[in-house]
């Protein structure tokens, strides 16, 4: 008789068992019984599972177990959140699990005490919950205690993974943790990735472990949770103030009345999440709602939540959340997708479309935890009124449009696939400055191997390295320079960088005020956004007039106010992926009305699928408009993007905006023709085209690379130039339209 294989909790050790007996678990979760084998058993592991499923203790289940049968000095698991917030609630999470297994943790983040991080690091055990940058600092000010610290470390657990994928902080910590098992005298030390929403998860294997993503193993989660219940409601913008309003009144954005009514109806008395969009977006949402909670004169509900309000701002709405019986509805930016716990929601409510699958997904698992309630999700689409004169554009009602695409792809189980790594030069100079510090000094080839053999940078070869290192110690830049021994070392300029405390984070950050009412801090103000003695804003939810601006300590004060302007912050928005821009044809060119609109979004789908009818999009991509025309690739930002920047390249006045490309001064046959070239021709050099493209700093070093070294980056990151010819095949070989005839026709 074969006896059946030992379950997961049958794996786990004593102590890890008693603990789950205590919280009265009548049986793991599906990704926890295929974690614990996996964990145990050694090597790279990739867990990932929807919101909720338990993967915390995944992870630490078997870790803990592992841990018991070893004993030694350092600490001995690294847990690595993008977020300071996540760190404080999964120490309250793990907190009495590591004390019944007799294992210390601690927290090590910017607003833990010193004196806590001293004796951690003086006596070092058990595991360690930490943030990428305080991680940084400690190599960079502790670079000969690595060894002691980190030599027996026996894993790492990556939280949020996807957080991390594709972006400057995810090869700086790829980059960390090469250094920490380099330093630590160590082949490698055990990732383990969590996260809740990965597209392909080859290449979030391969993001993981560099180069030895096929070493991986990949645990999924299945749990279909409780249902969905979902509504995609649509809205007609409101018509601009007549011409008697004032410049500053036609161009403030406001918020719907009806769609302020219907959240307020909707999410009144409950606990839930209003994913807004921008900051701004944010403040606007979440003062409309507050004034409506006064004028029915109930206590308000609705409270701001984004990364310029102060810490304890914050705190406070998700301790609300989480503690607080009262209702209560976060009104947020992308500051409430990651894991922070705020308990149960009963409603997730987003304005517009956003920019990502993989986001909605990340915001639809924080509703719907509860046995028997299914998660509830609406999508409020506001679109312009059709009207004559009205740009094509305007009529194809493309944020509906997208919402409803993004809504398919959810349900086909599709989301955007982790970023492929770009060059992140910036972050490489970074890297290498760190690296200096510490080691007091290090010889070029040897940092090559270190940061770009071994290390994530591995699309950096020897020449371009050497190419970065002339421009870093460049008399302009004094990054770096180099020692009679041939040892590199810290420049005048990388002096005074390094130290600052705004080093050690690879992304940068914007020069703010703080706004102050009386003694509280109510969050920073970007330094670019002017603001007035006298003026009136929106901030943290609430109305404010300035009454002094202190330009030199950066600080605006504030009273309260009855009137406000919104606050203005840049860097909202987001590239969208191919599949969704495709999709979004799809449901154009449908005849099927997706039952979870409601009568207003169904009668815009019409209106938008007449429209793209009447333009002739259905079997053509280019039209004659004004004195030029439009082109409709169907495609995401990128290729949008590099499509534009090769008609610039061919002499054309062409810019893009939305999902279309428009060109100005020619004939859609002319159009046609270049097109045919691109199809024919091989792809265009890619720097040629990246040299037409503005190139402002993005990244926090981008300032000290040379045009040709940022045109490299922008090509990497920005273009998808090999992608061109197939693009223009499929676009010259559709037929043209002409619109103005169409509307000469129609009057």
């Amino acid at each position: 008789m074969t006896s059946l294989p030992p379950s997961g909790f049958d794996r786990l050790s004593e102590p890890v068992r008693k603990w789950i007996w205590r919280q009265g678990w009548t049986s793991l979760r599906d990704v926890q019984e295929k974690a614990i084998p996996a964990i145990l058993a050694g090597g790279d592991v990739v867990v990932s599972a929807r919101t909720a499923a338990g993967k915390t203790e995944a992870a630490f289940l078997p870790l803990l177990t592992r841990l018991a049968e070893r004993q030694s000095d350092g600490f001995s698991v690294l847990y690595v959140s993008p977020l300071k917030a996540l760190i404080n609630d999964q120490f309250r999470r793990l907190e009495s699990l590591c004390e019944t297994c007799g294992m210390l943790l601690h927290k090590w983040h910017g607003d833990v005490a010193a004196t806590a991080k001293s004796k951690a690091r003086k006596r070092p055990s058990g595991i360690v919950l930490i943030t990428p940058e305080s991680l940084e600092a400690l190599l960079v000010r502790r670079g000969g205690e690595v060894l002691r610290l980190f030599g027996n470390l026996d894993a790492v657990v990556i939280d949020e993974l996807h957080a991390f994928i594709g972006t400057e902080r995810g090869m700086q910590l790829q980059s960390i943790l090469n250094r920490i098992e380099v330093a630590a005298g160590r082949d490698t030390v055990d990732r383990i990735g969590l996260s809740a929403t990965l597209g392909d998860m080859r290449l979030a294997a391969e993001a993981l472990r560099p180069g030895e993503g096929a070493s991986v193993r990949l645990v999924e989660g299945i749990d279909e949770g409780n249902g969905l219940r979902l509504q995609i409601r649509g809205y007609l913008r409101p018509m601009p103030p007549d011409e008697e309003a004032g410049e500053e009144a036609k161009e403030r954005p406001r918020v719907p009345e009806a769609v302020a009514a219907d959240l307020f109806r909707f999410l009144r008395g409950r606990s839930n999440l209003l994913f807004a969009g921008s900051r701004t977006n944010v403040e606007l949402y979440a003062d409309a709602l507050r004034g409506l909670c006064e004028t029915a004169c109930l206590p308000n509900e609705f409270f701001p939540h984004h990364g310029n309000l102060s810490k304890a701002a914050r705190e406070e709405v998700e301790l609300r959340l989480r503690e607080d019986p009262r209702p209560t509805t976060a009104v947020a930016t992308t500051t409430l997708e990651l894991g922070v716990d705020i308990g149960d929601v009963e409603t997730v409510a987003q304005i517009g479309p956003g920019f990502s699958v993989a986001s909605l997904r990340q915001r639809l698992g924080r509703s719907g935890r509860r046995a028997g309630k299914p998660a509830v999700l609406r999508i409020f689409a506001i679109e312009r009124a059709a009207g004559r004169g009205q740009h094509p554009l305007d009529r194809l009602h493309l944020d509906l449009v997208q919402s409803i695409a993004m809504v398919e792809c959810l349900a086909e189980g599709w989301c955007e696939p982790p970023r492929p790594a770009g060059l992140h030069l910036s972050t490489l100079i970074h890297q290498i400055l760190a690296i200096i510090l510490q080691t007091g000094g290090i010889r070029p080839p040897v940092a090559w191997k270190l940061l770009c053999e071994r290390g994530p940078f591995r699309m950096i070869d020897r020449g371009l390295f050497a190419d970065l290192l002339r421009v870093m110690a460049s008399a302009e830049n004094c990054l770096v320079e180099q020692s009679p021994e041939g040892l590199l070392m810290i420049g005048e300029t990388g002096e005074k960088i390094a130290e600052s405390h705004e080093f050690y984070p690879v992304f940068a950050t914007e020069r703010e005020y703080r706004i102050v009412h009386e003694t509280r801090t109510l969050g920073t103000y970007p330094l670019d956004s002017t603001v007035a003695h006298g003026e009136t804003i929106i901030f943290a939810g609430r109305r404010w007039q300035v009454v002094e601006v202190d330009d030199r300590a950066r600080v605006i004060i504030v009273k309260p106010a009855n009137a406000g302007k919104p606050p203005y912050f840049s860097g909202d928005g987001g590239d969208i992926h191919d599949r969704i821009v495709e999709t979004m044809r799809k449901v154009l060119a449908s005849h099927d009305t997706p039952s979870y609109l409601d009568k207003t979004a169904a009668a815009l789908l019409e209106e938008a699928r007449a429209a793209f009818s009447g333009m002739g999009l259905a079997s053509g991509s280019c039209i004659a408009f004004g004195n030029g025309a439009l082109v409709f690739p169907w495609t995401g930002t990128k290729k949008l993007r590099t499509l534009t920047l090769a008609l610039q390249a061919r002499q054309f006045k062409a810019e893009h905006f939305g999902h279309a490309v428009e060109l100005q001064e020619c004939q859609p046959d002319a159009v046609r023709e270049v097109l045919a070239a691109m199809a024919a021709a091989p792809p265009p050099n890619g720097m040629a085209l990246a040299m037409r493209l503005a190139q402002p700093p993005l990244a926090k070093f981008d300032g000290f690379l040379s045009r040709e070294l940022m045109g490299l980056v922008t090509v990497s990151e920005r273009l998808e130039v090999a992608a061109l010819p197939l693009l223009a095949q499929k676009l010259q070989s559709s037929p043209s339209f002409d619109l103005n005839s169409s509307v000469r026709n129609q009057a």
